[in-house]
């Protein structure tokens, strides 16, 4: 209780600093930002209640990491009182072991093949990137033997040690990058014969140190602690690989894990490490132990991820600060923040419609496509007033029920098919009421507020005993739900995880009503998540739509 009441103090000192709630656009945006925040803190607080201390861990260490994870697990067990057990050995043995095994808690991978591999296997949950490495050739401080490349230690017939491809990720590397160059079958002969193939690539950096061969294949990021070795730069070796930490499946307790997973990730934690012993980071998250995010949902795909939200914030002991409303009350809210400088951006967005994120994409990286529904006519069961088309909408005494285009996407999208269909001005003049959100659309016509409302068919899905659907034979009426990641956000790596959790749950788009447009080889084995998203090409970029007719 003491801890949690500490934490509880540091946030409301946080927040009264920070000028207390952003000031919202419109009063609606304001009562479901407060509910959000409320339960959020909720959750913060037992998270913290459960504290890390105690807990034992097992981590499987590829042997070209040693130094930065035995400093790591120094730091991290003298802060919080957790034991982590560290297992080294090739990367590809590792993997075996974890597999046979079926336990442990985590893998420090230095190549992002045998996360992906993992990931194929059932092995791995979460993938967190940490620093890049790229396979060098190592020589003896002062290069003695004058070697510019393979073909010098080829030419001479050189003493050459390689890591194992079998077994070593550098050599797995190294090798897959000779054989793009045709060099491949020329070395392996001349390893055989002269040189030697080495378990991991520790061990192919020490025979350089210690004089038994003339030259290995090793890390960059080693280089740094053998001092009397050097580095050459092949450009045959033209690939880098991605380090990560990974949380096995079968971890005991996944929350303490991915606890230490983040801090090893963490820029001002564990990649500080990294940095200091020569490893080339990627962008880390910063660390917090309980990390905050801001998460503005448009209302439609509430129904959709909700379970998965709350699944996510207690596996990974975080706090999701979940905000759902009008696609264009959202961003209204985001220009305000912007503009008077006030807290509370969104860490992540899922738009209703790629429409409302092109308002606000300057500050979100590259997005993704999740879903697609379509807009459609509800009417009350047994179509009383006999509705078949849009231009029944027209008729006098039919009230209509639509959108507001300021406010939500629906209201947009459905303004943009009436004009398109010639019908705009017409309809309107039956317009009963304009909704803020999406989620007010079917209620207007299940309480008899309304005959007829344009909707989205996820929203209808939930009230079918009630209404009917009607489809509109139009080319304007998808939606595509984009998710994006703030370019401001200091959590870009677990906003790419929610992603990661939303995509694995892609079942509760389709119960909900979406069309799910990413397939599990792209996207479910969180393939697109190692590296910065900005780094990708398509699928990963916001999809244009195949629909034409789309603004």
């Amino acid at each position: 209780m003491k801890r949690s009441k500490l934490w509880w103090d540091g946030l409301r000192a946080k927040r009264a600093e920070s000028g207390g709630a952003v000031r919202l656009t419109v009063l609606a945006a304001g009562s479901v930002l407060v509910a959000a925040a409320l339960t959020a803190l909720l959750i913060g607080i037992n998270r913290v209640d459960r504290s890390v201390s105690g807990k034992s861990l097992l981590l499987y260490c590829a042997a070209g990491l040693r130094v930065p994870a035995e400093q790591i697990v120094r730091d991290y067990s003298h802060r919080y009182g957790v034991s982590v057990r560290l297992q080294f050995g090739p990367s590809n043995t590792l993997l075996s072991q974890i597999e046979a095994s079926q336990t442990g808690d985590l893998f420090l991978a230095p190549e992002s093949s045998y996360a992906h591999l993992g990931r194929k296997k059932g092995l791995i949950e979460e993938v967190i990137p940490v620093a890049s490495l790229r396979p060098v050739l190592a020589v003896p401080r002062g290069n003695p033997q004058q070697i510019t490349g393979f073909e010098t230690i080829l030419e001479k017939r050189l003493r050459l040690a390689f890591p194992n491809p079998d077994q070593a990720a550098c050599g797995k590397l190294a090798r897959d990058c000779l054989e793009e160059s045709g060099l491949w079958p020329a070395v392996e002969e001349l390893v055989r014969t002269q040189g030697v193939f080495k378990p991991t690539v520790a061990d192919s950096a020490s025979d350089v140190a210690l004089g038994g061969v003339d030259a290995a294949v090793v890390w960059d990021a080693i280089l740094p602690q053998y001092p009397s070795v050097e580095g050459l730069t092949e450009p045959v070796l033209n690939r880098n690989s991605t380090a990560a930490i990974c949380v096995l499946r079968f971890a005991k307790d996944p929350t303490a894990a991915l606890h230490f997973a983040r801090y090893l990730a963490a820029k001002d934690r564990g990649l500080e490490v990294f940095r200091s012993l020569g490893y080339a980071i990627v962008e880390g998250d910063c660390w917090a132990e309980v990390p905050e995010i801001n998460f503005f949902v448009g209302s439609v795909n509430r129904r959709a991820i909700e379970e998965t939200i709350k699944e996510f914030q207690n596996r990974e002991g975080v706090v999701v600060n979940t905000v759902y409303n009008g696609c264009g009350i959202l961003t209204a809210q985001m220009h305000s923040i912007r503009e008077k400088g006030g807290s509370g951006f969104p860490d992540a967005y899922l738009a209703c419609d790629v429409y409302y994120l092109d308002n606000v994409r300057d500050w979100f990286q590259e997005a993704v496509n999740i879903s697609n529904t379509e807009v459609v006519m509800v009417v009350p069961k047994g179509n009383p007033k006999e509705i078949g088309s849009l231009e029944d909408l027209t008729r006098p005494g039919i009230r209509v029920v639509v959108g507001q285009p300021e406010q939500c996407t629906i209201g947009a999208l459905t303004r943009r098919l009436l004009q398109q269909e010639g019908l705009y001005d017409r309809v309107m003049a039956n317009v009963v009421s304009q909704t803020p959100t999406s989620a007010m659309l079917v209620p207007a016509v299940t309480t008899g507020a309304a005959d007829v409302a344009l909707a989205y068919a996820t929203d209808a899905q939930a009230e079918s005993a009630r209404i009917d659907v009607i489809q509109i034979p139009s080319p304007y009426t998808e939606a595509i739900q984009p998710f994006a990641i703030a370019r401001s956000t200091e959590y870009k790596n677990l906003a790419r995880r929610l992603f990661d959790a939303l995509v694995r749950n892609a079942q509760r788009f389709k119960t909900a009503g979406f069309q799910f447009r990413l397939q599990d080889s792209e996207f479910g084995l969180s393939c697109c998540l190692l590296e910065p998203w900005t780094a990708h090409t398509s699928p990963t970029k916001l999809l244009p739509s195949p629909n034409p007719a789309r603004p």
